[in-house]
């Protein structure tokens, strides 16, 4: 084999494995990404969990103080 052939060939290989990492890390990091997605959308959920809760509490709060200074008349009761 000519010194031209061995050198394509080398760089050929190089090429190919060079190709071959660089798709594996683009993987890699693609996954990590997505990941880090499913977390900051979990997150996103635990914190408009605890908002509706919140929200929830304060009007359970309300209707406590309203009820204690109106009369509230349940439309069964009409």
């Amino acid at each position: 084999m000519s010194t031209r052939a061995k050198a394509t060939l080398a760089a050929s290989c190089a090429i190919s494995v060079f190709i071959i990492w660089g798709v594996h890390y683009q993987q890699i990091k693609e996954r990590d990404d997505m990941f880090q997605g499913v977390l900051r959308d979990d997150e996103r959920r635990r914190e408009k969990m605890r908002q509706r809760q919140q929200e929830f509490e304060e009007s359970k709060r309300k209707r406590e103080i309203y009820e204690r200074t109106q009369t509230v008349v349940s439309s069964e009761q009409r």
